[in-house]
């Protein structure tokens, strides 16, 4: 078996936070979304300006009608009742007109802008027949706004002073329009998810197909159905399934085949170191012959990985522990004291139990023989969506740093003795890290602050 490795004792670096989201799906829509913003906002930013010009036509059209009305009404009007007519006039907003002896719009005034000059209409007065024209029509901009002046000279002398305010444009002024505004970006929004959401669901297949096959090579195929492309991907995703099975299948029969022959003359060696006369050199030999055949057995197991085929069902792991335990502390009287149990009395996690419970063994066997100690902490997951957690701490000296992952390599051994006692197979820990991944955990090696070791498995909780 492998020795314990030296855990790394820094914390893992903290993930930098990002704006985009992580999944496919949600950059997708994320896109989408500031996509269908941009465009809603460029419309409504078009829209806004339409109606801005529409109300100021509007405004600007009715303006110079009535102050046409309002002059032809004091034009015609005797000259006593000129100001109660005017006063009886109903002027719109921003219109107001007053008859007075002197004239509003002065020529020290600014003038009144060409632009608003022809909006206005004041044309309309020098256009209209002689009788109807004034005497005198002078326009001015007062400062301080959006305000104008127009003084028109009646024939009396009079002058008929107009003053004009343009209100600012209200383009949002109908709440109908911003909640059919709102609910139109919802409902483009709420389609734009569900249309991510149902193109990116093949993509979420692969990948939990993907995730399958890394568990069990045996995993039933994905549907070559949908579009061209996913059913392109998912044909060649097949096809690579299809030949890595090929390929384990024919790695185990090769490696059966030859443990097979190698246990032949084994047997065969042993039968002859039978009938040696020296002792010490037959109980070498067979010593010798033990460890072979067990280093066979070992790397048919391995390479088999029978675990694979075994069902997954729901097991007490607290009372596989304890079980793994109490036969290790059967195997090694002499460190029963050094061996513990901390945890939960029930803990039901859905595992093949025969394969987990190798790996559990495998790790406390590591612990003893290289550590003297084997305290195993068995951890409820801390939310639904954490593992749960088991972790083993020996008592040993520790490896170097750079030992980490190369321990969990098959027939990799720090330990430099070849004797089956102290050295093992070297398939330990390579095959309890094989049988928890299969599960979806891991199983990783760290430093204990205090000394020794400690062996950390995850299972999804």
């Amino acid at each position: 078996m492998n020795q314990l490795s030296r855990p790394a004792q820094d914390a893992p670096p903290r993930r930098r936070w990002h704006p985009w989201p992580r999944s496919l799906a949600g950059r997708t829509a994320l896109v989408l979304l500031l996509a269908l913003t941009v465009v809603q906002a460029a419309g409504l930013t078009i829209h806004a300006l339409d109606r801005v010009d529409l109300q100021r036509f509007a405004q600007e059209r009715e303006i110079s009608q009535r102050a046409v009305s309002a002059w032809r009404t004091v034009l015609l009007a005797p000259p006593d009742r000129r100001a109660q007519m005017l006063a009886e006039l109903e002027l719109p907003s921003g219109l107001s007109a007053t008859l007075d002896e002197m004239p509003l719009a002065r020529p020290e005034l600014p003038p009144m802008p060409p632009p608003v000059l022809r909006r206005l209409r004041f044309d309309l007065f020098a256009n209209s027949p002689p009788r109807f024209r004034p005497r005198e029509l002078i326009t001015a901009w007062i400062p301080g706004g959006p305000s104008f002046a127009a003084s028109l000279r009646l024939p009396s002398g009079d002058w008929l002073n107009l003053r004009i305010h343009l209100p600012p444009p209200r383009p949002w002024h109908s709440e109908t329009f911003l909640i059919a505004f709102a609910a139109m970006t919802l409902a483009a929004g709420l389609l734009i998810l569900w249309a991510v959401r149902r193109l990116t669901r093949p993509v979420r297949a692969l990948a939990e197909a993907a995730e399958r096959l890394g568990r069990d090579v045996n995993a039933p195929p994905l549907p070559e159905a949908g579009p061209s492309e996913v059913a392109t991907a998912a044909h060649a995703f097949n096809t690579m399934a299809a030949r890595i099975r090929r390929f384990v299948g024919d790695r185990t029969q090769m490696l059966a085949a030859i443990g097979h022959d190698l246990r032949t003359p084994i047997t065969r060696l042993r039968l002859r170191a039978e009938f040696m006369d020296d002792d010490e050199q037959r109980r070498k030999m067979l010593a010798d012959l033990d460890e072979m055949e067990a280093m066979v057995a070992a790397t048919l197991a391995f390479a088999r990985d029978e675990s694979a085929a075994e069902p997954t069902v729901a097991v007490d792991l607290a009372a596989l522990c304890r079980t793994v335990l109490d036969e290790a502390a059967d195997g090694h009287p002499d460190l029963a004291e050094a061996i513990a149990y901390q945890g939960p009395d029930r803990l039901v996690a859905q595992v093949r139990p025969v394969a987990m419970k190798r790996a559990i063994a495998n790790l406390v066997g590591n612990a003893l023989a290289y550590g003297s100690a084997a305290r195993l902490t068995l951890s409820a997951p801390e939310a639904p969506a954490r593992p749960l957690r088991l972790a083993i701490e020996d008592d040993g000296p520790g490896i170097p740093l750079a030992e980490l992952e190369s321990v969990f390599q098959p027939f990799r051994r720090l330990e430099t003795s070849r004797n089956r006692e102290t050295g093992g197979t070297g398939l330990g820990l390579p095959i309890a890290r094989n049988i928890f991944r299969a599960h979806g955990g891991d199983v990783v090696l760290r430093n204990r602050p205090g000394g020794g070791l400690v062996a950390v498995a995850t299972l999804p909780g």
